[in-house]
């Protein structure tokens, strides 16, 4: 069983047991969490498509942590014969949830 769901504004396939990195949650450590924004259940072959949401089903959630960091962009500019280079890091600030449930 596996279930589409809108997380803060992006959409993730998500199974009970999975763990996923999202985009920044108001959710602090070992908080549970729900999601009703499911956009598709798909149970053994039976599927249910929302329009746009499906009624009365919510993804339960627990957060693992709210500090995790994604890989490092680097952001270089270069104009050419002019001497200007310039070097800019970024790191994404992410939240990782486990998936405990599809109801």
């Amino acid at each position: 069983m596996y279930a589409i769901v809108d997380i803060a504004g992006q959409q993730f396939k998500v199974e009970a047991g999975s763990k996923i990195y999202c985009n920044r949650l108001a959710a602090k450590k070992d908080e549970k969490v729900e999601f009703t924004k499911v956009l598709l259940i798909d149970n053994e072959g039976a599927v249910k498509v929302g329009a746009p949401y499906v009624e009365g089903a919510v993804v339960k959630a627990t957060v693992l942590a709210d500090d995790a960091k994604a890989d490092k962009v680097l952001v270089f500019k270069k104009i050419r014969r002019k001497g200007y280079q310039k070097l800019n890091g970024h790191r994404q600030k992410l939240t990782q949830i486990q998936i405990d449930e599809i109801v």
